[in-house]
């Protein structure tokens, strides 16, 4: 399985622990505020459709920033502009354990999200274009696992700091712990050089087009990268942002308890980011996007729609946690196989963030769902119409398996 990471040279390895690493401190940052979103509710008087909210509106402002990120990596470069939006997002997850009030709560939060969005951006398109083509799809799915190894630190932090510490402390103790990741800048500053091929031109002038993405030759090809991205993204947010409230609202779990399904479903992302490296490059992105679609809106059907027992659940999340991983594993390599070199931070930024935006609406729609049917019902049937969109949209867009970069 992890072969190729003895043949490849330095600076891939270096690149793909750069990246590998920024991604990880991303999931720990983000999957924070979805753990505490109960507390959140009790110590800012708000209800779970304003809960949802907050999530909306990161993922907005995530999306702004990746295709802002995109596009300033097609222009300064990507090495530079991920160490500018990997301090952006530290600083403001920092600040939000200092937030007083609903409206400064989100604020705060927007900020950190557009940063969020910017980062993978950067990072996505730096890792393909340093990593030789006939290892792309492997080694930007192993990249992948790194939110399954973020969001698991997320949640031993989550059980310590609420086992030990009265709620409020800790939730404000959990986002401050948010300004670790500006440590990585120092090694990113150090270590990466910026891909000799992609350099941006210092006297050239030339500029980008934003709106490039939109020509006649790729507008299509546009769409339905964003379309993918919003069935994708909708159905992770619509089930991850809402599942530890519903294990200890409606499943009546406690902290530690809570904390135990969440590590099945935990271990099993990372063990489905390793299946999706090992298949999307023998199969295809393609039939590899789709196995994963079905079987997650399967597996998301059976979790939250059954009745199932306590240990029944523990014992299926194992399975949602490994199908759910697929997809987005299976995202950095496709998209930036669509674009040629110029427009390609900006089409990749575009497509992956696009995605944030239109599936914001999905966890507010869950909130809002829930006050008139029970909330695990509101999150399975949110999840399976996203990733029914998943499913319907790769079929239109072209298998890009070993295409090379240019």
């Amino acid at each position: 399985m992890f072969k190729w990471y003895r043949q490849v040279s330095s600076l891939e390895r270096k690149t793909f622990w750069a990246c590998f690493s920024g991604w990880g401190l991303d999931a720990l940052d983000v999957q924070m505020f979805t753990l505490a979103i109960p507390t959140i509710i009790a110590v800012f008087g708000i209800d779970k459709t304003q809960a949802g909210l907050i999530s909306g509106v990161t993922l907005v402002a995530s999306s702004l920033g990746g295709w802002v990120a995109g596009t300033l990596s097609d222009r300064i470069g990507r090495v530079r502009t991920l160490q500018i939006t990997i301090l952006w997002f530290s600083v403001f997850t920092f600040l939000c354990g200092f937030a007083q009030s609903f409206p400064q709560l989100i604020f705060l939060k927007a900020l950190q999200g557009f940063g969020f969005g910017g980062e993978w951006a950067a990072g996505a398109v730096l890792m393909a274009e340093t990593i030789r083509s006939e290892r792309r799809g492997k080694v930007m799915a192993t990249v992948q696992s790194a939110w399954a190894v973020g969001w698991g630190a997320s949640v031993i932090f989550y059980t310590a700091l609420f086992y030990f510490l009265p709620p409020e402390t800790a939730l404000r103790a959990m986002f401050m712990i948010g300004l670790v990741p500006a440590l990585l800048v120092v090694y990113v500053r150090r270590s990466i050089p910026e891909p000799e091929k992609r350099a941006v031109p210092q006297s050239s002038g030339e500029k980008i087009p934003l709106v490039g993405i939109f020509a006649p030759e790729v507008l299509k090809t546009t769409i339905l990268g964003a379309l993918l991205g919003m069935g994708a993204h909708g159905g992770y947010y619509a089930l991850m942002t809402w599942l530890p409230t519903y294990l200890k609202t409606e499943r009546h779990l406690s902290v530690l308890s809570t904390g135990g399904y969440l590590a099945v479903i935990i271990v099993a992302f990372w063990f489905g980011c390793m299946a999706s490296a090992t298949l999307i490059d023998r199969i295809g992105r393609r039939r590899n996007v789709a196995l994963f679609a079905i079987c997650c809106t399967i597996t998301v059907c059976m979790y939250l729609l059954l009745p199932l027992s306590d240990t029944e659940m523990l014992f299926l999340g194992f399975p949602l946690g490994f199908f759910a991983a697929g997809i987005p594993a299976s995202l950095g390599a496709l998209f930036n196989e669509l674009y040629p070199a110029h427009i390609r931070g900006t089409g990749v930024g575009f497509c992956y963030n696009f995605g944030r935006i239109a599936s914001a609406g999905f966890p507010v729609l869950v909130g809002y769902m829930s006050k008139s049917m029970p909330l695990g019902q509101a999150i399975g049937i949110d999840a399976g119409i996203a990733y029914g969109i998943v499913v319907l949209t790769i079929m239109f867009l072209p298998e890009t398996t070993g295409r090379s970069l240019n």
